[in-house]
């Protein structure tokens, strides 16, 4: 790859009640695929980017489908095939407006990512690095491989994108705090939710990341749309109202649109209507990745007069 974005992390599949209800009386379910940073990935690509992701997967079906799908996408999937076995998400929606999602990765071929799997040559050849704060919290080898990865790409000059992603299954606050500070500190491009941000910084969102370092901070809010520092000039873009179907994977969408804006060369109030847009998208579709939009398909939210496209 040459000028593209570059993610890597955990990628599972991902299992979906049908029904709402309690897990227990489902009896149809979807099976797909899910992660944070394949998300952003594949999100990269519909909108034309080039966009690679490296990451682990277990001899199993569920990794077979993963990899089928990345590559179906567009994305530039480099595959270490692991002895473990491919984690999973299980997603039940136990009422109309309560989703759970369960977890089961401690061991998983994802977890056991390792430093030497992202190679330097990669790193210096990318436009964007991207990872999330997710993968720190996998296990000691996936943290080494983050802040190697991020060291590699700040010597060579290139652009460090975190995604704070705080996940309070994975670890606590008070083991992810330091963490996630010490990787903010080392970005370049910075996207957090306001309880994230809080868990790093004291005081108002954008202005308290900012002070650590990055020259782009975007604060994530979801209804409420986002707000932005770049470049020390503030930024702000209401949501578009749209049916909220399933809003896991709206902040990979998000991230996505900008990051794509990006790598083009779009002014910052360009990224952040794309953002926005790829985010409602996200929303109005079941399932982490399959909402994300075309570029041909950015202004159907905004200008369609029906709701039927002949």
């Amino acid at each position: 790859m040459t000028g593209g974005l570059l993610t890597f992390g955990e990628t599972m599949g991902l299992v979906a009640a049908d029904s709402i209800g309690r897990l227990e009386h489902a009896r149809g379910f979807t099976l797909g695929i899910g992660g944070a940073e394949s998300n952003v990935a594949i999100g990269v690509a519909r909108l034309g980017g080039e966009a690679t992701w490296i990451g682990r997967l277990g001899p199993d079906a569920t990794g077979d489908l993963i990899a089928h799908r990345l590559h179906a996408e567009g994305v530039r999937a480099v595959v270490i095939r692991d002895a473990s076995f491919t984690g999973l998400m299980v997603k039940h929606r136990r009422t109309a407006g309560l989703l759970h999602v369960d977890y089961h990765r401690a061991g998983s071929a994802g977890s056991r990512l390792v430093p030497s799997d992202i190679p330097g040559e990669t790193v210096r050849a990318a436009g964007i690095l991207h990872v999330t704060g997710i993968t720190p919290a996998l296990g000691d080898t996936a943290r080494a491989a983050v802040f190697q990865a991020v060291e590699t790409a700040r010597a060579a000059g290139v652009a460090v994108s975190v995604d704070v992603n705080y996940r309070a299954k994975l670890w606590s606050r008070f083991d992810a705090a330091p963490v996630l500070r010490d990787l903010v500190t080392r970005a370049d491009i910075v996207f957090a939710g306001p309880d994230e941000a809080a868990l790093i910084a004291d005081g108002p969102p954008a202005e308290a990341l900012a002070a650590l370092g990055p020259a782009e901070v975007v604060v994530k809010d979801g209804p409420r749309g986002c707000e932005a520092l770049i470049d020390g000039k503030r930024h702000r873009r209401e949501a578009l109202p749209v049916p909220v179907v399933d809003s896991v994977g709206a902040g990979d969408a998000f991230v996505a649109g900008y990051l794509a804006d990006r790598l083009a060369g779009a002014e910052p109030q360009d990224r952040l209507a794309t953002a926005i847009a790829a985010g409602a998208f996200a929303v109005t579709v079941p399932g982490d990745c399959e909402g994300l939009p075309t570029r041909a398909e950015l202004t159907l939210l905004v200008t369609a007069t029906d709701d039927v496209v002949r």
